[in-house]
């Protein structure tokens, strides 16, 4: 299988591959991938680039046999994905660590070596060189419980390149990892397809995308909406760029006339400006929500939410203002004020009532306090005793009758 897998034309190639999810009772609840038709010829490092909810990961769980798709077809080094003896050719880093935390690094590699059917001489030998490779030669005896996320992470790499795989498929493969990790990681890529191997990348992070690949394709809704090689893609063409040596001032205004006599024709060089890989993927995306293409997944955010902006302390002028009066902190004359703004007449005797009996649980709490004090006295402490039983009576009869006056105040008030 490996040895006649050039003669493919296409390693990976699906026609109209279509998966929907359904529910318990089997009526479709999300159409995960619509008609896609991909191809994907040896040697190259394919981005597959989407929004959340786009499709990419049950692509890619398609291309691997751990989905089958409800209609369509894929062919994987010419074989259905279901053929187990194709596994063996492939690699894949999910986008998740899943990894047995009481195994060491290097244990972890020999176990997937083995399951591949490596030969332990070679299975050691491509341990040492993978802890090497991905910086965790002085890590490989320690358990992969005790990894940060970016150790665990790069070790999940060396698994995926255990078996020298001829199709790597590689989802969030930075994910977590230094700057100089991710450096280290995308010179491995290029390394792979310098020697004919074909990289499937699934990222968020464009300018890495932008940095390895040839090709991209960009899903939405489970469709294709833009596909081509990441010149074609992003070059601009209406404008072209001229590069060329430093030259005074002098020179850039005369270039138009003096280019060719100045510099000869290995010193200059024209080509297109191009747009970054973020900007472009950001376009199509806008682009097809703007004809309502349909996503399962998720969409571009409606903006900041009105409570994040504005703050919960804004109240609307009714409410701040019967707040404020059953708290007393608001006069008789901007009450009145206020309900003339919002077209409420205000009741004098009303707010008289509701300022009496405020006055009076005021009074009341001083008589509370002041008998408190005396009680502290032994001599008064049996008649402090009776006083207070007696102003609790009173306070509770006063409380009632002001919150029931209340009540009406308020019930008055929203009937209006």
């Amino acid at each position: 299988m490996a040895e006649s897998k050039q003669n493919f034309d296409f390693i990976v190639e699906a026609k109209n591959l279509t998966k929907i999810f359904r529910d318990f009772w089997g009526r479709p609840k999300a159409r995960a991938v619509d008609g896609l038709n991909l191809r994907i010829p040896p040697g190259r490092i394919f981005g597959l680039l989407g929004p959340n909810g786009s499709g990419k990961s049950t692509t890619v769980k398609l291309i691997l046999g751990l989905l089958y798709p409800t209609r369509g077809t894929i062919r994987l080094l010419g074989e259905p994905p279901s053929n187990v003896a194709i596994k063996r050719y492939i690699g894949y880093q999910p986008e998740e660590t899943y990894l047995y935390p009481y195994l060491t690094a290097s244990e972890t590699l020999n176990f997937f070596g083995s399951l591949l059917g490596l030969e332990s001489g070679e299975r050691n030998k491509r341990v040492s060189q993978l802890l090497s490779m991905v910086g965790l030669e002085r890590a490989g005896n320690r358990r992969v419980g005790e990894f940060s996320k970016g150790m665990a992470r790069r070790l999940t790499l060396a698994q995926a390149l255990i078996n020298d795989p001829d199709l790597v498929v590689l989802d969030e493969p930075t994910s977590g990892l230094d700057p100089i990790a991710c450096r280290e990681i995308k010179d491995v890529i290029r390394v792979l397809a310098d020697r004919g191997k074909t990289v499937i990348l699934c990222s968020h992070l464009l300018a890495d995308v932008e940095d390895v690949c040839d090709t991209v394709t960009i899903l939405y809704g489970g469709r294709v909406c833009a596909e081509g090689t990441v010149d074609e893609v992003l070059k601009i063409q209406d404008q072209a760029r001229i590069t060329v040596p430093d030259v005074d001032e002098k020179t850039v205004n005369e270039i138009s006339r003096y280019l060719q006599d100045k510099y000869n024709s290995r010193e200059i060089s024209i080509d297109h400006p191009r747009i970054s890989l973020e900007r472009f993927f950001l376009d199509v995306v806008k682009q097809a929500q703007r004809k309502t293409m349909e996503t399962s997944g998720a969409q571009s955010g409606s903006g900041v939410a009105e409570f994040l902006e504005t703050g919960s302390s804004e109240q609307k002028p009714e409410t701040a203002r019967i707040l404020s009066q059953l708290t007393g902190g608001e006069k008789q004359e901007e009450s009145t004020e206020m309900s003339h703004e919002e077209g409420v007449e205000a009741e004098p005797s009303e707010a008289a009532e509701y300022k009496t009996a405020q006055s009076k649980l005021e009074n009341l709490d001083g008589q509370t306090t002041s008998w408190e004090t005396q009680s502290k006295q032994p001599e008064t402490r049996e008649k402090a005793a009776e006083i207070s039983k007696e102003a609790e009576k009173d306070n509770e009869t006063a409380s009632q009758q002001s919150s029931e006056k209340l009540r009406n105040l308020l019930n008055s008030r929203s009937e209006k």
